[in-house]
């Protein structure tokens, strides 16, 4: 397939992008005011390739990729619009920008109080997360933007030009050390922003070494990727495409199980030529390719939708793997769909696939206790309960047990259900709040050391 040289597009490029000279002056200023507070960028390809503008406003695509009136609350919207209006200068908008951010709950589930591990020192090693015994997630310095930003991403923060929101390391001995001593991890997962923006040489120095005999314990390597639907090319004509397919498929012959995190939103980001191209291309190193995303309004709250796209990675050779709630987080009163909602949504969905589609886990939640499914609605002693599980958990032994909740209409986050049958608390809850006063204290020492 030909090289397509890479071209971005961020908030300061909105009036360069062609297709929007077709909305209303008011419709691009809304656009100004919201990517001002969160982040915007988009590429050439997912311009050409992936909207239909014939259906814009309301292409999932589009709402995916391009800033939305409905993202901000109108106290928030208000207050930028009406800076801009009054010629105030950039200082000023900026200010007030950061201030709504922090108000949007930029770091989601605990994540840089409870998941950051420390050092023998008391020292958090900043870029590592380790929420989950067998897995650890980190966060390569290189890797901290996308080729496109979803509209939802939870980790929007990491976007916004603000160090002190941001995780990243650029230390490679950072993590090696930290893996070596940690010989319960199984599981590495590279995160961002998208690794895949990084030069393959880069993701070499992190990931070779892994191959080394003391790090037998480390079985899956886990790249988490938007590449292929928003940049397919980087694994077909990127000036370094070749070498980076040629490190997978040494990773997978050296005996270590890689897997590509594929984010997917709708059906359309694996229609593409080159999307297909690379899909194969990957497969062909002898890694696999899994498929997770969120259930979001605007864009994919359709059974139709999930269930055409589950059908197409399956005969792409693609794992379905993990059905989302939107996170508490960012623009979530514009994306989330309450849970009943959800929950119907992937019912109806499962019900129009084979078996080899049915590999989605959801609707889940990723709360700061763990990972919690919406296994159904059902009525137990005359009470209409919400039946949960935990698929993952801070403590291993709450995994697989099933709890219930009120059902509530209206709940769209673990943190508005309340416990069913006139349970005061959740059978977890006195252990997690020990746990997070634990963490929360050794946080708050490291602050004091450091000051």
């Amino acid at each position: 397939m030909a090289h397509r040289p890479f071209s971005v597009f961020t908030q300061r490029d909105l009036d360069r992008i062609e297709p929007l000279s077709r909305l209303t002056p008011a419709q691009r200023f809304e656009m100004k005011v919201v990517s001002t507070v969160l982040p915007f960028r988009v590429n050439q390809y997912v311009i050409d390739e992936l909207i239909d503008w014939s259906q814009v406003p309301d292409d999932p695509i589009f709402q995916l990729t391009f800033p939305q009136r409905g993202m901000l609350t109108d106290a928030h919207f208000d207050r930028i619009a009406a800076l801009y209006q009054a010629g105030a200068d950039k200082a000023e908008i900026e200010a007030a920008a950061h201030d709504i951010r922090l108000e949007l709950n930029p770091h989601p589930a605990d994540q840089m109080e409870m998941n950051m591990p420390r050092d023998a020192a008391g020292n958090r090693l900043e870029g590592i997360q380790h929420k989950y015994r067998e897995t650890v997630l980190f966060f390569p310095s290189q890797g901290q933007t996308c080729h496109s930003y979803c509209t939802f991403c939870f980790r929007w923060a990491q976007f916004v030009g603000d160090k002190a929101l941001r995780i990243a390391a650029s230390e490679a001995r950072m993590l090696h050390d930290y893996l070596r001593h940690h010989d319960e991890v199984t599981d590495l997962l590279f995160t961002g922003g998208d690794p895949m923006v990084m030069k393959t040489k880069h993701l070499q120095g992190y990931l070779e070494p892994l191959l080394a005999a003391d790090f037998d314990h480390i079985q899956t390597i886990r790249i988490g990727t938007k590449a292929l639907s928003f940049w397919p090319h980087r694994f077909l004509g990127a000036d370094d495409a070749d070498d980076l397919i040629r490190l997978l498929e040494r990773m997978v012959k050296a005996g270590k199980h890689v897997a590509l995190m594929a984010h997917y939103n709708h059906w359309r980001e694996l229609e593409t030529p080159a999307a297909r191209a690379a899909i194969q291309r990957i497969r062909a190193t002898g890694a696999v390719i899994r498929a997770q995303g969120p259930l979001i309004a605007h864009i994919n709250d359709d059974p139709a939708v999930w269930a055409r796209m589950w059908q197409t990675q399956v005969s792409l050779g693609i794992v379905p793997y993990y059905f989302f709630v939107e996170r508490d987080t960012g623009a979530r009163n514009y994306f989330e769909v309450p849970l009943a909602r959800a929950w119907q949504i992937y019912r109806e969905a499962m019900q129009q696939v084979s078996g080899l589609a049915r590999t989605a886990r959801g609707p889940s939640m990723s709360a700061s206790p763990g990972k919690v499914e919406v296994q159904g609605v059902a009525e137990i002693a005359g009470e209409k309960v919400f039946v949960l599980r935990f698929i993952q958990g801070r403590n291993p032994d709450w995994v697989q047990r099933p709890f219930f909740a009120r059902y509530d209409e209206q709940a769209t986050w673990l943190h508005h259900l309340k416990p069913a049958f006139g349970e005061e608390k959740w059978f977890w809850e006195d252990e997690y709040a020990a746990l997070r006063e634990a963490k929360l204290a050794i946080a708050d020492e490291g602050v004091s050391l450091a000051a």
